[in-house]
Formats: C-alpha cells, structure tokens, sequence
C-alpha cells in the first residue's frame, strides 16, 4: 500500500489556500490543516484572510 506524506512545502500558496478555505474533497487531518495554515503564515501569504476565518488563532508567533 503506498501512502503519501503530506508535504506543505511542495504546494503553491494558492494550493494551500484552497485546501485550508473549502471543503476539501479529500479527507485531510486537522494537523495537515495546522501544516498548511503555519505554511501559509510563514510564507506571509493570505495572512489576512486567515485572520478573517480566524484560523490564526492560537498559534505562535515565530518571533
């Protein structure tokens, strides 16, 4: 059975932001969201849509 990693970092910003805002088609774990969310806030991209859907909440700053 080949399984596969979930990797954020081999996805475009748009890719992850997808997959955190919409129903997603395939299942993905809560800790795959977290990984694309801290993905996405590393990257600095989409920072204020995921302030709006309040998906930054919680999480450290890497400051």
């Amino acid at each position: 059975m080949n399984t596969v990693k979930f990797n954020p970092r081999e996805l475009c910003s748009r890719k992850l932001w997808q997959l955190v805002s919409t129903a997603p088609s395939e299942p993905v774990s809560t800790g795959e969201l977290q990984e694309a969310i801290a993905e996405l806030a590393a990257r600095r991209h989409y920072l204020d849509q995921l302030q709006q859907i309040g998906a930054l909440q919680g999480m450290r700053s890497g400051a």
